[in-house]
This record gives C-alpha cells, sequence and structure tokens, in this order.
C-alpha cells in the first residue's frame, strides 16, 4: 500500500470518530418508524446451558477502591479449572439483563449503552471450564444461558491465529470475543451509530476487567483480531454482523496477589 492510501484510511478512521454534519432534514430508521430489530440475536442451537446464579458464594471483593486500585492487563494464567460460577458472573456483569423496558422496546443491562441498544453479542471459546466441553459458544442474555455452537479437542492453535499469533492468550479459560450488529444501533442513532458503538465496546470492556479483578481472575482486552477466520468460525455473515473485540480472562496462581506497591505514588 502506498502511503497516499494508508493516509486516506487514517483520514476515514478519523471521521468515523466525529459526529457527523448536523442535517435537520436527516431522520433515522427509528424516526422514519421502520421496525425495530430485535433485542438479542435469538438462539443458533436447539438447546441451551443453563447458567448458576448464587453468586454468594464466589469470593469477591467488596472493597471498590481496591478494586480499580488493582485492576490491571493480565496475560499470564495459571491454567487450572475455572467454575461455571465464575463464567456466569463475568457474563453477568459485562452482558446481563436486568430489565425489558417497554413492549421489547430495550434491554436494561448491567452495563451503559447509547439508546439502549446493545449492539453487541457475546461468543466464547471456552477450555477447561467447570462442566463444560471445550469449543465454540454463544451467550443468550435475554434468559441468561449459553449454548454450544461446536466442541473441539485442542483450540489453542485457533485461538493464536484468531488473535494474530498473541500466544498468550491461549492459555486463557475463556476468550470473550464481541460482535456487532450494526443495524441494532444504526436503527436509531443512523449516521452516528459507529461513533457511539466505540465508546460503549469500553464500557463492556471496563467491567470486564473490574469483574474478573473482583474475583481474583486476569484478563486483558484485545483489539486486533483476525475478523475473517472469527467471523467464519462463529457462523457470521461479516456484514451485517461482524467480530469487533476481544477479551480473554483465565485462572491466576492462588498465591498471587494483585497489588500496587503505592498506587498514590505519582501524584503524590
Amino acid at each position: 500500500m502506498d502511503k497516499q492510501y494508508i493516509d486516506q484510511l487514517i483520514k476515514k478512521g478519523r471521521d468515523s470518530m466525529k459526529m457527523p454534519i448536523e442535517d435537520p432534514e436527516y431522520r433515522s430508521d427509528q424516526d422514519l418508524k421502520l421496525p425495530q430489530p430485535i433485542l438479542a440475536k435469538e438462539a443458533m442451537r436447539s438447546e441451551s446451558i443453563d447458567l448458576p446464579i448464587d453468586f454468594e458464594n464466589l469470593s469477591i471483593e467488596n472493597d471498590f477502591l481496591r478494586i480499580i486500585n488493582t485492576r490491571q492487563s493480565v496475560r499470564n494464567y495459571s491454567e487450572e479449572e475455572l467454575s461455571l460460577l465464575e463464567l456466569s458472573y463475568l457474563l453477568w456483569c459485562t452482558q446481563g439483563v436486568k430489565e425489558i423496558r417497554g413492549q421489547n422496546y430495550a434491554t436494561i443491562r448491567t452495563v451503559p449503552c447509547g439508546g439502549a441498544r446493545h449492539q453487541f453479542e457475546t461468543y466464547m471459546i471456552i477450555q477447561n471450564v467447570e462442566s463444560l466441553e471445550d469449543g465454540y459458544y454463544h451467550y443468550l442474555p435475554l434468559i441468561h444461558k449459553i449454548e454450544c455452537l461446536s466442541t473441539h479437542q485442542d483450540l489453542k492453535p485457533f485461538i493464536i491465529k484468531a488473535l494474530g499469533d498473541q500466544a498468550w492468550a491461549a492459555k486463557a479459560n475463556i476468550n470473550f470475543f464481541y460482535s456487532v450488529v450494526a443495524y441494532r444501533c444504526e436503527w436509531r442513532y443512523g449516521i452516528y451509530a459507529h461513533r457511539v458503538a466505540l465508546i460503549d465496546v469500553g464500557h463492556i470492556s471496563q467491567n470486564m476487567y473490574l469483574a474478573a479483578t473482583s474475583i481474583h481472575l486476569g484478563g486483558c482486552g484485545v483489539g486486533y483480531l483476525n475478523e475473517a477466520v472469527l467471523n467464519e468460525a462463529f457462523e457470521l455473515d461479516g456484514e451485517e454482523e461482524f467480530m469487533f473485540y476481544a477479551f480473554p480472562v483465565g485462572t491466576l496462581d492462588k498465591n498471587i496477589k494483585l497489588t500496587v506497591k503505592d498506587p498514590y505514588d505519582f501524584i503524590r
């Protein structure tokens, strides 16, 4: 690619982060009273797996300031088994549905989202999680269940390929992958939707960091994906729905404590 073409791509990227010029004549599909897209993707398989919600049985750090101060990106995992309850907790904290507003107009979830559109779907590559076979999974937020899309014996080579040769991610118990169902936010925000989506994924990411830290797990957000490989693996069309973001999470050595020597030293 020559520099002129690269500069054009950079400009397009910058422009996607800016607010388009206001046009008093512009109307979104919501303004035009077009049908609303569904709140969450329907199940892809006929069977689903119940998730426990007895979170009181987890050892959850309840000092919020300590969670904030110890939160960090972790890329080293012990590869011990992760419990189904821990998986359920992470899913609930990042995409759990607390309420449905109106006549299926919007979901109120554990993370904020522009217009309560919640345009992301959660997929997972799971390995070494209690009572689950290793494989590809999809979260069903409206009923807080997961479905197994396919099982696989050795997932590590695919994880490394999917995340651009980042081998550390292959040791994570769960690689969370977030797709964008674009029209779910475009229906409301139209030409403004893509800026909103960039903001909204940060809400999910931060909740994942804090939730993982609160139960002594480690994780790290990943922006680089082999999008085409993941779209094919999770049966996405790559246009209306496409992979956007990843977040590996894994177990830590129980003897390791995530601490900050002096979190306030820099500002003293």
